[in-house]
């Protein structure tokens, strides 16, 4: 007998006891005809959400990705263009998100070949090769996956490389990469367990590498080996320097940045503290950056944070921004929308619990522009989104330190920022996470 079955007794009592409340069906009229949204505003978000800050970087326009999953890039670029607007007086400079997405098409592609071949002898619903199927052409990422590109390959003046109509709506290409790469792995798998030479199955991959490029360079284009990079400052004057590869651009124009000194914090009460973390599943280049995080309490996020901001540096972060967040006007706040108060009922979870829960996502990533203090403690944050200037307050968005809290998970800063303890953690043999780990 399964005592769990709706009974009609049953559902009429709820019924009326739904109905025994007069102030239900008022709020039934309010959230039916203006949504659950409207209904649950706090009113006094507006006044928390004042975009004032003690402390600033010096940016200017922010980009647009449009219909596309690469904000993890866009947010390493845009924490780059700002150095280079310093340096160079060129504030609204902008670099090829499209050059990098090109590369890590092919990377991509490469990586997960290495991946299904070394998982061929499991079955196909195993765990780890269901999480490399689920998803082998998609363009989310993380910072160190930014990096693995960038070191390798170098970025380009926007100009020299722009976008395509694919990379600013990047569903169709993904959904022919995925249906390509499962098929690849099909066939890879069934050549490993037929007994097939391995020359013949290098012969078979770099056939399917060939395609994916093939497939990228249509959509995309193909970037020039050189480019002369020519541009006027913020005071007009004109420059022009010729004959530069994307690698000697970076190194030549960003000489004072080295990507190897940042490093990834993250704030994962799932995990133990002050412990060094890997996710060598997602990485995206063979023989790049490894993606790693030193998990920590978010206090010292915060801090780490705050030091280099005051220093004029962003402050690249991944977050959950679909949680109580208000798109249009640019509002992140952990109290934006009171769904307990409206409905009555008990919706507290902390941040632990929502990632053992599957609440917490990983889900984009931006960067901090600044702060506001009071009494050296953040009480609100300024974000540099990629969602281009008519979101926001011109593409900025205004961030209550309880979200910071709540749905920030990652940041990176340079090892600098952090303490002496917090340095010598970094010497500890990563902890190897599952693929499919909260932070994933």
């Amino acid at each position: 007998m399964n005592d769990s079955k709706l009974s009609m007794d049953y559902l009429n009592s709820l019924r009326k006891d739904y109905q025994s409340n007069p102030e239900n069906e008022m709020l039934e009229r309010a959230v039916t005809q203006n949504g659950i949204n409207n209904v649950a505003r706090d009113a006094d978000s507006k006044i928390r959400m004042n975009p004032v800050f003690s402390v600033e970087v010096e940016t200017g326009k922010v980009s647009n990705q449009k219909q596309s999953g690469r904000c993890w890039m866009f947010a390493l670029l845009n924490t780059l263009k700002h150095e280079f607007g310093k340096k160079y007086g060129v504030k609204d400079f902008e670099m090829s998100q499209n050059y990098l997405f090109f590369w890590d098409k092919i990377e991509r592609a490469n990586i997960f070949y290495d991946n299904i071949i070394a998982t061929a002898g499991k079955p196909v619903d195993d765990r780890t090769v269901e999480f490399y199927l689920a998803g082998p052409g998609t363009d989310g990422g993380q910072w160190a996956m930014a990096v693995s590109l960038v070191q390798k390959y170098g970025v380009m003046p926007k100009s020299e490389f722009p976008e395509s109509a694919v990379s600013e709506n990047t569903n169709d290409l993904n959904t022919v990469l995925n249906y390509k790469l499962r098929q690849d792995a099909m066939k890879l798998r069934n050549m490993i367990n037929d007994g097939v030479s391995d020359e013949d199955i290098k012969e078979a991959r770099n056939q399917m590498l060939s395609e994916v490029y093939r497939i990228t360079a249509y959509s995309l284009g193909v970037p020039r080996e050189t480019f002369d990079f020519e541009y006027r400052d913020d005071k007009k004057k004109y420059h022009i320097d010729r004959d530069l590869t994307p690698k000697a651009f970076f190194d030549k124009y960003f000489s004072d940045v080295d990507l190897d000194d940042y490093v990834v914090l993250s704030n994962s009460p799932d995990k133990d503290y002050e412990k060094v973390y890997s996710m060598s599943a997602q990485d995206n280049v063979v023989g790049g950056r490894n993606i790693e995080f030193l998990n920590l309490p978010m206090d010292d996020l915060k801090q780490a944070s705050i030091s280099q901001l005051k220093d004029g540096q962003a402050v690249w972060i991944s977050n959950d921004i679909a949680q109580q967040s208000e798109r249009k006007a640019g509002y992140l706040d952990s109290n934006l929308y009171r769904y307990a108060d409206l409905f009555n009922i008990d919706l507290s979870m902390n941040k632990k619990d929502r990632f053992e829960y599957h609440d917490a996502e990983v889900s984009h990533a931006t960067a901090l522009t600044g702060v506001d203090l009071v009494d050296d403690k953040p009480r609100r944050w300024k974000m540099e989104n990629s969602w281009g200037a008519k979101n926001g307050f011109d593409g900025y968005y205004t961030m209550d330190d309880s979200w910071m809290n709540d749905y920030v998970y990652e940041i990176v800063v340079n090892k600098k920022y952090l303490s002496e303890k917090q340095k010598a953690m970094l010497n500890q043999a990563p902890i190897e996470l599952k693929p499919w780990d909260s932070l994933e």
